[in-house]
Protein backbone atom coordinates (compact mmCIF):
# COMPACT_ATOMS: atom_id res chain seq x y z
CA UNK A 1 0.00 0.00 0.00
CA UNK A 2 1.34 3.44 -0.85
CA UNK A 3 1.11 6.50 1.37
CA UNK A 4 -2.13 8.48 1.36
CA UNK A 5 -2.54 10.64 -1.72
CA UNK A 6 0.18 8.96 -3.80
CA UNK A 7 0.00 6.72 -6.82
CA UNK A 8 1.28 3.25 -7.61
CA UNK A 9 4.93 2.50 -6.71
CA UNK A 10 7.39 2.98 -9.52
CA UNK A 11 5.18 5.35 -11.52
CA UNK A 12 7.39 7.53 -13.70
CA UNK A 13 6.36 10.92 -15.05
CA UNK A 14 8.41 12.88 -17.55
CA UNK A 15 9.20 15.64 -15.10
CA UNK A 16 6.83 15.66 -12.13
CA UNK A 17 4.52 13.57 -9.99
CA UNK A 18 1.27 14.54 -8.27
CA UNK A 19 1.22 14.60 -4.49
CA UNK A 20 -1.87 15.13 -2.33
CA UNK A 21 -1.16 16.67 1.04
CA UNK A 22 -3.91 17.50 3.53
CA UNK A 23 -6.37 18.25 0.74
CA UNK A 24 -3.97 20.24 -1.46
CA UNK A 25 -3.05 19.01 -4.96
CA UNK A 26 0.70 19.50 -5.32
CA UNK A 27 3.33 18.40 -7.82
CA UNK A 28 6.88 17.25 -7.10
CA UNK A 29 9.14 18.46 -9.90
CA UNK A 30 12.29 16.63 -10.97
CA UNK A 31 14.23 19.86 -10.44
CA UNK A 32 13.68 19.43 -6.69
CA UNK A 33 11.00 22.12 -6.50
CA UNK A 34 7.47 21.63 -5.18
CA UNK A 35 4.60 23.22 -7.12
CA UNK A 36 1.10 24.14 -5.94
CA UNK A 37 -0.55 25.13 -9.22
CA UNK A 38 -3.89 26.22 -7.75
CA UNK A 39 -2.13 28.83 -5.59
CA UNK A 40 0.66 29.78 -8.00
CA UNK A 41 3.27 28.60 -5.48
CA UNK A 42 6.76 27.33 -6.20
CA UNK A 43 8.72 26.08 -3.15
CA UNK A 44 12.38 25.14 -2.86
CA UNK A 45 14.47 24.17 0.15
CA UNK A 46 18.08 24.51 1.24
CA UNK A 47 19.72 26.58 -1.49
CA UNK A 48 22.80 27.05 0.73
CA UNK A 49 24.03 29.97 -1.37
CA UNK A 50 27.75 30.72 -0.82
CA UNK A 51 28.51 27.35 0.72
CA UNK A 52 31.59 27.11 -1.51
CA UNK A 53 33.00 30.43 -0.31
CA UNK A 54 32.31 29.46 3.31
CA UNK A 55 34.36 26.28 2.87
CA UNK A 56 37.12 28.22 1.08
CA UNK A 57 37.37 30.58 4.04
CA UNK A 58 38.13 27.52 6.18
CA UNK A 59 40.81 26.24 3.81
CA UNK A 60 38.68 23.68 1.94
CA UNK A 61 38.87 24.65 -1.71
CA UNK A 62 35.69 23.92 -3.65
CA UNK A 63 34.84 25.31 -7.09
CA UNK A 64 33.41 28.80 -6.40
CA UNK A 65 30.44 28.41 -8.70
CA UNK A 66 27.76 26.88 -6.49
CA UNK A 67 25.79 30.10 -6.04
CA UNK A 68 25.79 30.84 -9.76
CA UNK A 69 24.79 27.29 -10.67
CA UNK A 70 21.98 27.25 -8.12
CA UNK A 71 20.65 30.65 -9.23
CA UNK A 72 20.75 29.60 -12.88
CA UNK A 73 18.64 26.53 -12.14
CA UNK A 74 16.25 28.52 -9.99
CA UNK A 75 15.91 31.31 -12.58
CA UNK A 76 15.15 28.79 -15.32
CA UNK A 77 12.50 27.21 -13.10
CA UNK A 78 10.87 30.55 -12.28
CA UNK A 79 10.90 31.52 -15.96
CA UNK A 80 9.25 28.22 -16.90
CA UNK A 81 6.60 28.14 -14.18
CA UNK A 82 5.98 31.88 -13.70
CA UNK A 83 4.79 31.49 -10.09
CA UNK A 84 2.99 34.25 -8.22
CA UNK A 85 4.79 33.26 -5.02
CA UNK A 86 8.17 31.64 -4.35
CA UNK A 87 8.74 30.08 -0.93
CA UNK A 88 12.34 29.31 0.05
CA UNK A 89 12.15 26.92 3.00
CA UNK A 90 15.18 28.00 4.99
CA UNK A 91 18.96 27.64 4.74
CA UNK A 92 18.76 29.62 1.53
CA UNK A 93 22.08 31.20 2.57
CA UNK A 94 24.84 29.08 4.05
CA UNK A 95 25.57 31.49 6.90
CA UNK A 96 25.02 35.04 8.14
CA UNK A 97 27.91 36.42 6.04
CA UNK A 98 26.84 34.81 2.76
CA UNK A 99 25.41 38.03 1.37
CA UNK A 100 28.68 39.88 1.91
CA UNK A 101 30.68 37.16 0.12
CA UNK A 102 28.35 36.93 -2.87
CA UNK A 103 29.84 38.22 -6.11
CA UNK A 104 28.15 41.36 -7.39
CA UNK A 105 26.90 39.65 -10.57
CA UNK A 106 25.25 36.91 -8.52
CA UNK A 107 23.71 39.44 -6.14
CA UNK A 108 22.30 41.38 -9.08
CA UNK A 109 20.87 38.22 -10.58
CA UNK A 110 19.21 37.33 -7.29
CA UNK A 111 17.74 40.82 -6.93
CA UNK A 112 16.34 40.59 -10.46
CA UNK A 113 14.90 37.16 -9.67
CA UNK A 114 13.15 38.25 -6.47
CA UNK A 115 11.83 41.38 -8.20
CA UNK A 116 10.30 39.29 -10.99
CA UNK A 117 8.00 37.44 -8.56
CA UNK A 118 5.02 39.10 -6.88
CA UNK A 119 5.75 37.57 -3.47
CA UNK A 120 9.19 36.11 -2.71
CA UNK A 121 9.38 34.68 0.80
CA UNK A 122 12.55 33.70 2.65
CA UNK A 123 11.60 31.30 5.45
CA UNK A 124 14.33 31.44 8.05
CA UNK A 125 16.49 28.40 8.78
CA UNK A 126 19.17 27.37 11.23
CA UNK A 127 21.91 28.57 8.84
CA UNK A 128 20.18 31.86 8.00
CA UNK A 129 18.05 33.08 10.92
CA UNK A 130 18.59 36.59 9.53
CA UNK A 131 18.66 36.41 5.71
CA UNK A 132 20.82 39.12 4.08
CA UNK A 133 19.13 42.43 3.37
CA UNK A 134 19.13 44.19 0.02
CA UNK A 135 18.45 41.09 -2.08
CA UNK A 136 14.68 41.43 -2.27
CA UNK A 137 11.90 39.35 -0.83
CA UNK A 138 10.57 39.21 2.70
CA UNK A 139 11.53 37.06 5.66
CA UNK A 140 9.22 35.01 7.91
CA UNK A 141 9.65 32.20 10.43
CA UNK A 142 6.98 30.06 8.72
CA UNK A 143 4.28 30.55 6.12
CA UNK A 144 0.68 29.32 6.23
CA UNK A 145 -1.58 29.12 3.21
CA UNK A 146 -4.90 27.28 3.19
CA UNK A 147 -4.48 23.84 4.78
CA UNK A 148 -0.66 23.88 4.57
CA UNK A 149 2.22 25.24 6.61
CA UNK A 150 5.69 25.78 5.16
CA UNK A 151 8.64 25.83 7.55
CA UNK A 152 12.31 24.92 7.65
CA UNK A 153 12.36 22.08 10.20
CA UNK A 154 9.63 19.44 10.41
CA UNK A 155 7.77 19.18 13.70
CA UNK A 156 6.70 15.79 15.08
CA UNK A 157 2.97 15.24 14.67
CA UNK A 158 2.43 18.20 12.32
CA UNK A 159 -0.14 17.71 9.55
CA UNK A 160 -0.18 19.52 6.22
CA UNK A 161 3.46 20.48 6.71
CA UNK A 162 6.15 21.07 4.08
CA UNK A 163 9.74 21.45 5.22
CA UNK A 164 13.37 21.16 4.22
CA UNK A 165 16.45 20.99 6.49
CA UNK A 166 17.04 17.23 6.30
CA UNK A 167 18.20 16.98 2.65
CA UNK A 168 16.40 13.64 2.04
CA UNK A 169 17.88 11.10 -0.36
CA UNK A 170 16.81 7.56 -1.26
CA UNK A 171 18.73 4.48 -2.34
CA UNK A 172 17.49 1.26 -3.96
CA UNK A 173 18.23 -1.36 -6.60
CA UNK A 174 16.73 -0.25 -9.91
CA UNK A 175 17.22 -1.96 -13.26
CA UNK A 176 20.04 -4.13 -11.99
CA UNK A 177 22.04 -1.29 -10.47
CA UNK A 178 22.08 0.67 -7.25
CA UNK A 179 20.64 4.16 -7.48
CA UNK A 180 20.97 6.89 -4.86
CA UNK A 181 19.79 10.45 -5.31
CA UNK A 182 17.99 13.26 -3.54
CA UNK A 183 14.25 12.86 -3.18
CA UNK A 184 10.98 14.14 -1.80
CA UNK A 185 9.55 12.06 1.03
CA UNK A 186 5.92 12.04 2.18
CA UNK A 187 3.52 10.02 4.30
CA UNK A 188 0.45 11.97 3.18
CA UNK A 189 0.48 14.18 6.28
CA UNK A 190 3.81 15.89 5.78
CA UNK A 191 6.34 16.29 2.99
CA UNK A 192 10.07 16.97 3.16
CA UNK A 193 11.68 18.58 0.13
CA UNK A 194 15.13 17.70 -1.21
CA UNK A 195 17.91 20.26 -0.99
CA UNK A 196 17.95 22.44 -4.11
CA UNK A 197 21.47 23.83 -3.71
CA UNK A 198 24.32 22.66 -5.92
CA UNK A 199 26.72 21.72 -3.10
CA UNK A 200 24.26 19.96 -0.82
CA UNK A 201 24.44 16.29 0.07
CA UNK A 202 21.62 14.01 1.17
CA UNK A 203 20.57 12.01 4.23
CA UNK A 204 19.04 8.59 3.58
CA UNK A 205 15.30 8.66 4.28
CA UNK A 206 15.62 5.45 6.30
CA UNK A 207 17.77 7.31 8.82
CA UNK A 208 15.78 7.78 12.05
CA UNK A 209 16.16 11.55 11.74
CA UNK A 210 13.79 11.39 8.76
CA UNK A 211 11.91 8.11 9.13
CA UNK A 212 11.15 8.92 12.76
CA UNK A 213 9.15 11.97 11.71
CA UNK A 214 6.91 10.02 9.33
CA UNK A 215 4.22 7.38 9.52
CA UNK A 216 5.52 3.79 9.16
CA UNK A 217 4.43 3.77 5.51
CA UNK A 218 5.80 6.54 3.37
CA UNK A 219 6.86 7.14 -0.21
CA UNK A 220 10.06 8.51 -1.65
CA UNK A 221 9.82 10.44 -4.90
CA UNK A 222 13.27 10.00 -6.35
CA UNK A 223 14.66 12.42 -8.92
CA UNK A 224 16.76 10.62 -11.53
CA UNK A 225 17.73 11.93 -14.95
CA UNK A 226 14.95 14.45 -15.15
CA UNK A 227 12.20 12.07 -14.09
CA UNK A 228 10.36 11.24 -10.89
CA UNK A 229 10.39 7.66 -9.62
CA UNK A 230 7.97 6.89 -6.78
CA UNK A 231 8.72 4.03 -4.39
CA UNK A 232 7.27 2.93 -1.04
CA UNK A 233 9.49 2.56 2.00
CA UNK A 234 9.83 -1.22 1.64
CA UNK A 235 11.58 -0.81 -1.72
CA UNK A 236 14.28 1.44 -0.28
CA UNK A 237 17.71 0.48 1.02
CA UNK A 238 19.94 1.90 3.74
CA UNK A 239 23.28 3.33 2.74
CA UNK A 240 26.11 0.85 2.47
CA UNK A 241 27.76 0.47 5.81
CA UNK A 242 24.71 2.06 7.48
Amino acid sequence: MTAQGTEAPGRIDDSRAPVALHGAALAADASGALLWPAEGVLAVADLHLEKGSAFAARGRMLPPYDTRATLERLAALVDREKPARVLCLGDSFHDRRAGARMESADAERLRALTAAVTDWVWITGNHDPDPPEGLGGRSVAEFRLGPLVFRHEAQPGAVGELSGHLHPAAALALGGRRVRDRCFVTDGAKLVLPAFGSFTGGLNVLNPAIAGLLAPRFDALLTVRGRIHRFPRDRLSPDRGG
